[in-house]
This record gives structure tokens, sequence and C-alpha cells, in this order.
């Protein structure tokens, strides 16, 4: 048995095809073939099931694959203990970002980064909570950058900042004369929100709940992306919350619109997650000071309180 061979499996078992297998192992899939043949051969059982459409795993073969898993991230551990001990940082690093923090902390920190660690080969998707800690766990990401606490085993979280919740409240809302706003003066009814599967939404969701019984959620209308909410709102079809980088770019005739919260300001926090078994750290520190160093400079508000971004 090889590292060589479980990587193979671990790349059919990821793509459940032989010869997008062997073009992810940049290897012939007649090669690819007889090494798991092999594998099998010496392990006198089927990992796969080929009779079916596309390859599926058999029931040991699923125990094998997470086996594989833990096996080949421990082997390249090795090539992180080398890297640390010459003070290497570089090689090809995925890292993911969830979508409402993507467009404004990625131009923030990326020019910087890239110009003080340029051997460092960053791969960027943007991609939801959920498909995060997905791909966290299977291997298919070194790191993410999205909102916690996510309570997700095998997942560790490193704060990067605290974003505070800003209001968006246009001219003809209920609320637009005061200077301030509480909490207890949102109604849910009232709010426009992010389509489901945005981890902001449900921060929202939240934070409305946590203060009022308001558990009837049929909206008013949802929409993918923040600027479209912010068009919406100023129609005059209810108000909606900002994370607070995103109003830093607004013209000064939009910045009319924006209502701080009295404190403590809710806020969400924004962290570095990576797997428990701490591939590439050095990379990872890396990441965590320069966005730091960056970040602080941008959001100097204290006296906060976290909302969760957890689905309830």
């Amino acid at each position: 048995m090889t590292i060589t061979q479980l990587t193979y499996v671990l790349a059919i078992a990821e793509h459940k095809n032989f010869t997008k297998a062997a073009e992810k192992c940049f290897v012939t899939q007649p090669t690819l073939s007889t090494q798991i043949q092999k594998l099998e051969e010496e392990l006198s059982v089927l990992i796969f099931d080929r009779s079916k459409k596309p390859i599926e795993l058999t029931e040991v073969g699923r125990k094998i694959v997470n086996q594989a898993r833990n096996i080949v991230n421990e082997s390249e551990r090795i090539q992180d203990i080398v890297d640390q001990q010459k003070g290497f940082i570089g090689g090809e690093f995925r890292i993911g970002i969830i979508p409402t923090v993507m467009p404004t902390l990625l131009p923030m920190f990326l020019k910087s980064f890239i110009k003080k660690y340029p051997k460092v080969k960053l791969k960027i998707e943007e991609l939801t909570t959920d498909d995060i800690i997905e791909r966290i766990k299977d291997g298919h990401l070194d790191a993410a950058i999205a909102a916690t606490p996510l309570e997700s085993e095998n997942i560790k979280e490193r704060v990067l900042y605290y974003e505070p919740f800003v209001g968006y409240i246009p001219e003809h809302h209920r609320l637009y004369k005061k200077k301030t706003i509480d909490v207890s003066d949102l109604e849910i009814d009232d709010m426009l929100l992010l389509e489901d599967g945005h981890c902001f939404r449900d921060g929202v969701i939240n934070l409305c709940k946590a203060f009022k019984d308001q558990t009837n959620e049929s909206f008013q209308l949802e929409s993918g992306s923040i600027e479209t909410l912010i068009k919406l709102s100023n129609e005059g079809l209810g108000m909606t919350l900002l994370p607070y980088l995103h109003t830093l770019e607004l013209s000064d005739k939009l910045t009319n619109n924006l209502h701080h919260f009295n404190e403590p300001t809710p806020a969400r926090e924004v962290s570095i997650i990576y797997h428990k078994s701490e591939l590439k750290m050095q990379i990872i520190d890396a990441l965590h000071a320069v966005i730091s160093g960056i970040i602080r400079g941008a959001i100097a508000f204290q006296n906060v309180k976290i909302i969760s971004p957890l689905s309830k």
C-alpha cells in the first residue's frame, strides 16, 4: 500500500470517474486503474462499485476513503514540517471566502499579501459556509474566511475581526428620522434579506428574533446580493442591514441612509477557519497577520455583541 495509491482512491471518490481522476492526478487512466486494482487485491476487497454509473464506493470503500484522507493529510504534514523548519512560506494554498465577505475584504488584503509572500500561490473561491465546511473536511480547501462561531467538529477558528451591522433605512421609512437605532426597533416583516444559504441572512434573522417573538418568516423580498437589497430598499420596499465594510464604498447620497446601532452594536465575527490537522499553518499564520493588521485601520468599533450565523 502506498500514499500514491491512496491519493488515487481519493481522486476517484471525489470525481466518481476513473478518467477524470486520472486527469486530476496527472497520470494515464490505465496507470491509475492498475494501482487501484493492486490495492484492492492486496486488501482482498472492492473499494469501488464499477457497475454503477457514476462509480460508487462500496460500504467498506467509504471507510477506506475516510482513513485514506487522514493518512494523506498526515503525510503532507511532513512537507509542512520541513517548510516551517526552513522558514519557507510558499506553494499552492486553496482558500474559500463567503460571498458577503469576498467583495469587501479581498481587495483590502490581497495585493499586500501577494507582495509580502510572492511564493504563495493563492487559489480563491467564493463559496457558501456549508460548502466551505464540506470542502475543508474533505481536504479540498486549506482554509477559509467565514462568519463564526460555526461549532463544527474538526474545524478550528481564529478570529480576524468583528464587523458591525449597519441599518440601511431610506428616507420614506418609519425609522429614517432616528439618528441611531435599537435592535428592538427592527421588524422582521419589514426587512429585506439575502437569499437562503447566506450566513449573513441567518445572522439578521437571529438578531430580529433575539428581542421579539418574530416567528413569521414570510418575508417580502429576498435577493442574492447586497447591492440589490440596497436598490430594493431605495424603491420603498423595506429596510435592510449591511455589514460595516460594505458601507465604506457607498456614495455620499446613499450614506445618508445609514443608521448605526446603539451600543452594544450587533456584529458578526469573521474568522479564518481550517482543519484541526493544521496543515500549512505557516501560510495560515501569514494570512491572519496580514488581514488583522489591515482591518484594524478600517473597523474601530469596540463595544459589540456577536450575533451567531447559525440557522436556528
